[in-house]
């Protein structure tokens, strides 16, 4: 999730969507959390580690 959200952040930055740029922010936001809470050890999704 967080490298999709890099790759529609620079698609978005050198095409000048901004759709793109805001859907890119928000998956690499999500996948960050998402990234932080596997590492912590919580549980995300049924899994004990997120990648």
């Amino acid at each position: 999730m967080i490298a999709l959200g890099i790759v529609l952040l620079i698609i978005g930055w050198l095409l000048g969507i901004s759709i793109l740029w805001t859907i890119g922010i928000i998956l690499l936001v999500i996948g960050a959390v998402l990234w932080i809470m596997g590492s912590l050890g919580h549980a995300v999704g049924g899994r004990r580690h997120y990648w």
